[in-house]
């Protein structure tokens, strides 16, 4: 059977808990859609953590990112939700989401939000 989008993040135990590392993970195919005119938006999302006991399985990241496509939202409130779901999945020591989104209307937006 194929994947599935779903929310859910799946944790691994990190084998070196003892040492400050970063993890850093992109994807240059994240989309939702934009909440005003149902249109496709596309971004590139990084994600880059420093782990306490945790690490984030890759393939249930790919499946949770892709979960968003059919869903509305201002580019602000994605990176916000995606940073605030993997917290609470593997409550990292440090972790900073970035998406950076096409050109829409002659803009281009970056988006950068971080815990703690």
């Amino acid at each position: 059977m194929p994947s599935q989008p779903t929310k859910e993040l799946l944790a691994v135990a990190n084998p070196h808990p003892g040492r400050d590392y970063e993890v850093r993970c992109a994807t240059p195919e994240f989309t939702c859609l934009c909440p005003l005119t149902g249109q496709p938006d596309f971004a590139t999302v990084t994600v880059a953590y420093v782990p306490d006991r945790s690490l984030v399985e890759l393939k249930s990241l790919k499946l949770y990112l892709w979960s968003y496509r059919n869903e509305g939202g201002f580019h602000e409130d994605m990176t916000n939700r995606i940073l605030d779901d993997l917290v609470a999945a593997i409550a990292p020591r440090r972790m900073t989401v970035t998406t950076d989104w096409l050109v829409r209307g002659g803009i281009h937006t970056v988006v950068e939000a971080s815990h703690p």
